[in-house]
């Protein structure tokens, strides 16, 4: 029976170093995000929201590598997560308007970049974002 214990044992120790936890999924999705591979982002984003549903930090970032990708509405859903986990996450109203922008939806844009100000009324890229989806709406007198 000792034998038997030893040997599982073993092999437990050595599949565990084949195991990431939710921080080694997020962390390498960061890492590979910051070299261009997007996608194999998004899938160890996707490992670290199995592990914990409620990890905002995770959504966003996945939200980041969609919008990098050109998937904006993929974009959107994670970023509508993140602000339903963390709702006074101004960076997320802003990459939220910015897909939105992306998609010629430039007043519901212009409201996710008017809350981001709210949130932090030092927040130039929010209001730089702002002039452009005015200007894109052809309220160049607002844009400015």
């Amino acid at each position: 029976m000792k034998v038997r214990s030893r040997k599982k044992w073993k092999i437990m120790k050595n599949l565990s170093k084949f195991i990431f936890t939710l921080e080694e999924y997020y962390n390498r999705g960061n890492a590979k995000g910051k070299l261009g591979d997007h996608t194999g982002a998004i899938q160890d984003y996707n490992k670290a929201i199995q592990l914990n549903p409620d990890f905002a930090e995770a959504y966003y970032n996945r939200g980041l590598a969609k919008g990098k990708l050109g998937d904006y509405t993929g974009a959107i859903q994670d970023y509508n997560k993140t602000i339903q986990l963390n709702p006074n996450d101004a960076k997320a109203y802003i990459n939220r308007g910015n897909a939105k922008n992306k998609l010629g939806n430039y007043t519901e844009a212009i409201q996710d970049y008017n809350k981001a100000i709210q949130l932090n009324p030092d927040f130039a890229k929010a209001y730089y974002s702002r002039g452009i989806a005015k200007y894109d709406l052809g309220n160049y007198t607002e844009a400015i």
